[in-house]
């Protein structure tokens, strides 16, 4: 595998004709990182990507990897690999042609190269299927088999896009775990485009939140889902109420919102209530503050037992609260 390295966006910027889809971007991912792009759609994380790979060519600014301007260079020069949406494997092929087929196509011999594909099949559990063909494989398993295929040219940063997406719910926790361990065991970055907020808090080291076509803001993922610069994170990153005072706007946990039958801060109407598993989401309109939500587990509902149109109180502590950016 190649040396991992780190990679810097300088002033990154990406225009379709009179339209910015990357506004001067500028982020560092150091070495070594798991990075999640996240965001909701067209807020520029997908042409981030592409730009990084060298599928779409940069309007203007710089994009660095390890020591080398990579800008202008094409794809396969750049040191990266890209694991698409679709895993666009050949389906006349075998899953070791598959995983191969990059070194077959820069002239290594059939036995070197089918040797070092089986090393990656053995990487991602997927020997017992080198014989088969995409068509005989699960959705699962055509993930590995395009994840070892982009491995195998010893990238020194990988590139997702949104792999998870055509996953079942149960298949995309499975998968997501073996993609954080080998993140780990191979070293290097991985560099991974979603939409979903849970997917990007567990998975990445770093969380970048684009809007826009502009960083909202980076950091680790618990920084960016505990302390929301604005109220865009906070409500983007799920389970927080952005609560309008006179100080201006604060963020409060929806599992730290505590509902009594009388006193609090505000007054609310329940709207809706969900029984989740593990705790209860309670909806309420609350006046000029719209739609709050609340978390509480079974004791504290059963406590106060509230009903759909129910009046209640909206309480909260001064160390639970979260003061926002007015931007």
């Amino acid at each position: 595998m190649a040396t991992p390295a780190a990679l810097e966006l300088v002033a990154v910027t990406k225009r379709y004709d009179t339209t910015l889809a990357v506004d001067t971007v500028n982020l560092k991912i150091p070495a070594g990182t798991y990075c999640c792009l996240l965001g909701p759609s067209g807020c520029g994380k997908t042409s981030t990507l592409r730009m990084i790979a060298g599928h779409e060519a940069v309007s203007k600014g710089d994009i660095i990897l390890g020591a080398q301007n990579v800008t202008d260079l094409e794809p396969a020069k750049r040191g990266t690999a890209m694991m698409f949406q679709s895993y666009a494997l050949f389906p006349h092929l075998t899953v070791l042609d598959n995983v191969a087929f990059a070194l077959k196509m820069r002239g290594v011999d059939r036995a070197t190269r089918h040797r070092r594909a089986g090393e990656l099949l053995e990487l991602v559990a997927m020997t017992p299927y080198a014989g088969r063909l995409p068509a005989q494989l699960s959705g699962g398993q055509q993930q590995r088999v395009a994840l070892a295929r982009a491995l195998i040219t010893e990238p020194q940063i990988l590139l997702l896009d949104e792999p998870l997406s055509a996953l079942d719910p149960f298949l995309r926790i499975k998968v997501r775990a073996e993609l954080k361990r080998l993140q780990k065991e191979l070293g290097i970055s991985f560099l991974h485009v979603t939409h979903s907020q849970d997917e990007a808090m567990a998975l990445a080291d770093l969380v970048v939140l684009m809007n826009g076509g502009r960083i909202e803001q980076a950091g680790p993922p618990r920084e960016v889902f505990n302390e929301p610069r604005t109220a865009f994170v906070a409500q983007f990153m799920g389970g927080h109420n952005v609560i309008a005072t006179d100080a201006g706007p604060i963020a409060l946990r929806a599992d730290r919102l505590k509902l009594v039958r009388a006193g609090g801060r505000l007054s609310g109407t329940v709207r809706a209530i969900e029984y989740q598993g593990t705790h209860l989401q309670v909806t309420l309109a609350a006046d000029a503050q719209g739609e709050l939500t609340a978390l509480m587990n079974e004791a504290e509902f059963d406590a106060i037992a509230p009903h759909p149109g129910d009046a209640l109180a909206l309480d909260w502590r001064e160390q639970d609260v979260h003061r926002l950016s007015a931007a």
